[in-house]
């Protein structure tokens, strides 16, 4: 009897998450929760076409011992766009800020993929005295060309309706070869909202159409920032990346020195996404260190 009611006090409390909305500075911020509150704090930001959710099974492993923290970003997955289209680093890290005042976290740990990645290393670089352990994935202050080509063209290439959910999972298919088809759907399901009989994106269509018409800009410099970081910090790169090249990274190791790489196999720029399983253990393993 006691196992059983210990085990179902675990899974409410650390094997389910709680969707969580505030406002800051006018706009509705939605994020996930999970684990014990009183916890040491991390904060999970997504990259530029994903949303909190994808961060569920990372989240769901360090619920354990973490308050974990997913924040929808602007304009993507349940928050608010942004209402003068600023989807710029300096300001979506001034959210993150904003978010971690309104929480009350003094310190805490942050994990960025791609955009969220270069948010990481803003707030880390402006406040370093609040950040405790930075893991940036598969991105640093330059993105190559290469990389950067592609992501446009699948951004400006996307259908902007469809029909109907396998539809959509068909296209995002064709971007993440490697995800499960179970991880594939979560990530859609929870990307995408129903309008008009069929699906639509959530993340905002004017970062879209940003890029579709070449405006898509973000003028921050982000290695003064990168070399201010003082936590410990670990770059995670896809072995087979083609957005953080390897002089890159050999820059960012030779400008910080709390910086280690990790290279992941198998993976390209969603290392996450490609090799789940790796990129958990290496998340935990130095979390705890």
């Amino acid at each position: 009897m006691g196992h059983h009611a210990d085990r179902s006090r675990f899974l409410l409390q650390f094997g389910i998450h709680h969707d969580r909305s505030l406002a800051l500075h006018g706009q509705r911020f939605h994020y996930t929760e999970w684990g014990d509150p009183t916890a040491p704090a991390v904060v999970l930001l997504h990259g530029i076409t994903g949303h909190a959710r994808t961060w569920d099974d990372e989240a769901r492993a360090l619920a354990a011992r973490y308050r974990v923290l997913a924040l929808d970003q602007r304009g993507h997955g349940d928050s608010d766009p942004a209402p003068d289209g600023d989807y710029t680093v300096t300001t979506m890290a001034a959210d993150l800020a904003a978010f971690a005042d309104a929480l009350r976290l003094r310190h805490f740990s942050v994990v960025g993929l791609s955009m969220g990645g270069r948010v990481a290393i803003a707030f880390a670089g402006s406040q370093p005295e609040r950040v405790e352990r930075l893991i940036v994935v598969d991105i640093g202050p330059d993105i190559a060309p290469g990389g950067r080509l592609r992501v446009g063209a699948m951004m400006a290439q996307t259908p902007e309706r469809f029909d109907d959910l396998e539809t959509a999972i068909a296209w995002a298919r064709t971007a993440n070869p490697r995800y499960t088809d179970t991880m594939l759907r979560h990530r859609v399901v929870h990307g995408t909202r129903p309008v008009d009989g069929g699906l639509v994106w959530k993340y905002d269509r004017a970062i879209r159409d940003a890029v579709r018409s070449g405006r898509w800009r973000d003028p921050a410099d982000l290695w003064p920032l990168w070399s201010a970081i003082a936590c410990p910090t670990l770059v995670v790169r896809g072995a087979e990346s083609d957005v953080l090249a390897p002089e890159t990274v050999k820059r960012m190791l030779a400008t910080n020195p709390h910086a280690r790489l990790v290279e992941v196999d198998g993976a390209g720029h969603t290392v996450p996404g490609d090799q789940p399983a790796a990129f958990r253990r290496i998340l935990v393993e130095f979390l705890a260190a």
